[in-house]
C-alpha cells in the first residue's frame, strides 16, 4: 500500500490528522480461498478497494477512480474482484471485474444496461445473481453463469427488492421483496437459480396488515443444506431464527439478549457468530447449535463496525469507540490489517444521557471538550460549560449514532463545541415501535425528541442556549432545515449536507429504491397524500427560519437530488435569508479525503463566524 501524502504531521490540526490517516475496512474474504481477501481503504486520499493475499502478504490497489469505489465483492474462488461502477458518485452505472492479481477490468454483465445496484451474491461455479432497480423497470434479477451465452431475468416487480444470498451448491437463492408496498419491512422468496420457479415464502407482513420485518442473514455454509438463517421482528427487536426451506420448518434461537440481535454462520455451519447491539455499543459471542451455549467473545467496550469469523475459528472484527480511532481485530489478541502512515489522534469518550420525551426516554450520546479549568470530577480535563454545542443528527433515519470514532464530531470539539448526538424515534438499536414510529410525521416526530434533548442540555448547564448548532447530513440534514423552519427560535445557525429540502421535488427526481421508502413513510405519493409531504417538507417553512443557513450539495446525488435543494436555496434568496451554499461535483457525500476536509473546514468557518467557539 502506498503512504499517504500531503502535509507533514506536524504542520496539521489534530482534526485534519483524524480525516487524513490511513484506514481499513474489515476484510472480506473469498469463501473457497480464504487467503485471498478484498478491503476498503484510504491510503491515497480516495477510498478504493484493495486486494490481500494473506499467503504472500501482497497488498494491490484494485481500483482507481477520481470519486473513489467501495462497493465490492470476491468471486467464491478468489479469482475475481467485482467492483460497481457508476458515474461522480450517482450510484448508477455495471458491474465490473478484474483479476485478483491485476489486469484489466472487463464489464461482469456486458448485455446488462446501467443500473442502479440492487444486490450481488457469487457462486460457486462462477454463477452470479445480480440485483438492479432503474426507474422506468422496477427491480429485477438476473443471473449469469457460465455455461449461458447471456444472463436471464429470474425475478421482476415495481416494487423494491435486492437479492439475498445463494444456497453453498447455487441452485437457490433469496429475494429480499416489498410486493406488499412497505419498503420498511422485507419478505423473503426462495427461487431456483435455473427459471425463478418459488420454492418457499416468509412474510411476516401478512399483506401490508402488519409491519414486522425479514432479513436474509445467509444459507448454512453447507453443500446441500436448506437451513437459511433469518433476522425477524417478531419479538419488539431483531433476533435470528433458522428456516429450512425445503420443509418450511422454523426454528426459534433462545438468545437472551435485551438489544438489536445480529448473526452469521462459522464457516463449518455448527454455529452463529452473534453480534449484540444495545444502548449504542456492541458486542459479540459464538451460540452452539448443537448445546444452545452463548460464550461471550472478549472484545473492549465500543463498538463493532462488522464481524467475520474466519475458518480456523477466530473471529475477525472491526472496533473503534469514540474515544479511539478504529481498528481491525482478531480474537486471538492481535491486529489484523493496519494502513501505513499517520496515525489519527485519539478524541474524547462519549457520555450516556437519558432524556425523558415525548414517546418514551431518548438516547443521547454527549462529548464534552477538553480544556484548562476542567471541573475535576469529569474525568479527563474536560472544561466546564455552558459550551457553544453542536447538535450532529444522524442520517438514515434508520440508523442510530453509537459509541464508535468519528472524524466530524472530534473536529469539533477540538474547536471548544461540546457534541450531542440523539437517537430520536425512528432510529433503530431501541426496538421495533421506536424505529416504526416515524411513518406519516415525518420529520416531526424526530424533531420531538431533539428538542426534548435541546430542553436538557440548556437546563444542565451543558450547552450555552444563545451558541446552539444543529446539523447533520442525508437524512440529518434534511431534519436540521425543517427545525430551522419549525423551530426557528430554538437554534443559532443551521448547517446542512447533502439534504431533503423540497420534499415533493426531491420525490420526483430520487431513485425509484426511495421513492417506495418515501411512499412507506408518508402512506402513498405527493399526489396521493400531497397535504402530509407539505407538512413534512422543509421548503413550507422556509419563510420562518430565523437564523443563518449553510448547505453543502453533491450534483450528482440520487438520494437528496440538487434541484430539490436549488429550489429551497432560490426562496432563502428570495426571502433574504442570509445563507451560504457549496456544491460539488460528486454524489450522496465524498469518497476523497481532502474534499470531505474542505467541506468539514467551510462548515467550521461558518459556525465559528455566527457563534464563535
Amino acid at each position: 500500500m502506498n503512504e499517504i501524502t500531503g502535509p507533514a504531521s506536524g504542520s496539521m490540526p489534530d482534526w485534519e490528522k483524524r480525516f487524513r490517516a490511513p484506514r481499513v475496512g474489515l476484510p472480506e474474504w473469498a469463501e473457497d480461498a480464504p487467503e485471498r481477501s478484498l478491503f476498503v481503504s484510504n491510503v491515497t486520499g480516495t477510498y478504493e478497494l484493495y486486494a490481500w493475499d494473506r499467503g504472500t502478504g501482497g497488498r494491490r490497489q484494485v481500483t482507481d477512480r477520481p470519486n473513489g469505489t467501495t462497493d465490492g465483492a470476491l468471486s467464491r474462488d478468489g479469482t475475481w474482484v467485482w467492483w460497481f461502477s457508476d458515474t461522480d458518485g450517482d450510484e448508477f452505472g455495471v458491474w465490473m471485474k478484474q483479476p485478483f492479481g491485476g489486469g484489466e477490468d472487463i464489464p461482469a454483465a456486458p448485455e446488462l444496461t446501467p443500473s442502479y445496484p440492487a444486490g450481488l451474491a457469487l457462486g460457486v461455479g462462477g454463477i452470479a445473481v445480480i440485483g438492479r432497480s432503474t426507474d422506468d423497470e422496477g427491480t429485477s434479477v438476473h443471473v449469469v453463469r457460465p455455461d449461458a451465452t447471456a444472463p436471464y431475468e429470474i425475478y421482476r416487480h415495481a416494487e423494491s427488492a435486492g437479492v439475498g444470498d445463494l444456497s453453498e451448491d447455487g441452485t437457490l437463492v433469496v429475494i429480499e421483496h416489498t410486493e406488499h408496498g412497505d419498503a420498511m419491512h422485507s419478505a423473503l422468496r426462495v427461487v431456483r437459480v435455473a427459471d425463478g420457479s418459488t420454492v418457499a415464502e416468509l412474510d411476516d407482513t401478512a399483506g401490508g396488515t402488519r409491519e414486522l420485518g425479514l432479513d436474509c442473514l445467509g444459507f448454512a455454509p453447507v453443500p446441500g443444506d436448506t437451513r437459511l438463517l433469518v433476522g425477524h421482528q417478531r419479538a419488539d427487536r431483531w433476533l435470528p431464527m433458522i428456516w429450512d426451506v425445503a420443509s418450511g420448518e422454523e426454528v426459534a434461537l433462545t438468545i437472551d439478549l435485551p438489544g438489536d440481535v445480529h448473526a452469521e454462520w462459522y464457516p463449518d455451519g455448527s454455529a452463529l457468530l452473534v453480534v449484540h447491539d444495545f444502548h449504542a455499543r456492541g458486542e459479540m459471542f459464538r451460540y452452539d447449535l448443537a448445546t444452545g451455549d452463548l460464550t461471550p467473545l472478549n472484545t473492549p467496550a465500543g463498538s463493532i463496525g462488522g464481524a467475520t469469523a474466519r475458518p480456523d475459528g477466530t473471529v475477525e472484527y472491526l472496533w473503534s469507540s469514540a474515544e479511539r480511532p478504529p481498528v481491525v481485530r482478531s480474537t486471538t489478541g492481535a491486529t489484523v490489517l493496519e494502513a501505513p502512515g499517520l496515525r489519527a489522534p485519539d478524541s474524547v469518550p462519549v457520555e450516556d444521557v437519558w432524556v425523558d420525551g415525548p414517546g418514551g426516554p431518548i438516547h443521547a450520546l454527549v462529548q464534552r471538550p477538553t480544556g484548562t479549568g476542567a471541573d475535576p470530577e469529569a474525568g479527563k480535563d474536560r472544561a466546564a460549560g455552558p459550551f457553544p454545542t453542536v447538535f450532529e443528527i444522524h442520517g438514515g433515519p434508520t440508523w442510530h449514532d453509537s459509541d464508535a470514532f468519528a472524524a466530524g464530531p472530534a473536529a469539533w470539539l477540538d474547536h471548544g463545541f461540546a457534541v450531542v448526538r440523539v437517537n430520536y424515534r425512528g432510529s433503530t438499536g431501541y426496538g421495533r415501535e421506536w424505529t416504526d414510529a416515524l411513518k406519516h410525521r415525518v420529520g416531526l416526530i424526530e424533531l420531538e425528541d431533539i428538542a426534548a434533548v435541546r430542553e436538557w442540555a440548556v437546563s444542565s448547564g451543558l450547552a450555552d442556549p444563545d451558541r446552539l448548532v444543529l446539523t447533520g447530513g442525508s437524512w440529518g440534514g434534511y431534519l436540521t432545515l425543517l427545525g430551522l423552519g419549525t423551530q426557528p427560535e430554538a437554534w443559532t445557525v443551521g448547517i446542512a449536507a447533502v439534504p431533503v429540502a423540497d420534499y415533493p421535488t426531491a420525490y420526483a427526481d430520487e431513485m425509484e429504491a426511495l421513492k417506495s421508502l418515501d411512499r412507506t413513510f408518508f402512506g402513498g405519493s405527493p399526489e396521493e397524500v400531497p397535504e402530509r409531504y407539505q407538512a413534512s417538507s422543509p421548503l413550507s417553512y422556509v419563510d420562518k427560519v430565523a437564523v443563518p443557513v449553510y448547505i453543502s450539495a453533491g450534483m450528482n446525488d440520487p438520494r437528496c437530488p440538487i434541484r430539490q435543494i436549488d429550489n429551497y436555496v432560490e426562496r432563502l434568496r428570495k426571502l433574504d435569508k442570509p445563507h451560504e451554499v457549496y456544491r460539488y461535483d460528486a454524489g450522496h457525500g465524498s469518497l476523497v479525503v481532502e474534499e470531505r476536509i474542505k467541506q468539514v473546514r467551510l462548515e467550521l468557518a461558518f459556525a465559528l463566524r455566527h457563534v464563535g467557539g
